[in-house]
């Protein structure tokens, strides 16, 4: 079974393009991995999913950037936080770290 199966699910029935294809699940970890090599102190929130978006994984780094993709479901981003090696927290229990608002302010006066 292959990394990507066994993250996302079976091998059956894939999609060939979009947010649930193959391409787009490899680029999904690639980021992910990509941020978390190049930021210290990662942590990933789980969001549920809403009316309008599905369940998504933010990582945020120790200086507070962060990133956010789409995952399948909350088994899946805590799978794929464990193969990232970070901690991973439901947001709607945990909330969102300090660090991360305060990067967004900063970002917001340098525009």
């Amino acid at each position: 079974m292959s990394f990507l199966s066994r993250m996302f699910g079976s091998k059956g029935a894939e999609p060939s393009s979009g947010a649930g294809s193959k391409e787009a699940r490899s680029e999904t970890i690639a980021h992910l991995k990509e941020f978390v090599a190049g930021h210290q102190g990662c942590e990933a929130f789980i969001e549920p999913p809403t009316r309008v978006t599905q369940t998504t994984m933010v990582i945020v780094a120790d200086t507070g950037e962060w990133t956010r993709r789409r995952v399948p479901d909350t088994a899946t981003a805590r799978k794929v936080a464990k193969q990232l090696g970070v901690p991973v927290f439901d947001v709607n229990l945990s909330g969102y770290p300090s660090r991360m608002r305060e990067w967004n302010e900063k970002q917001r006066k340098r525009s």
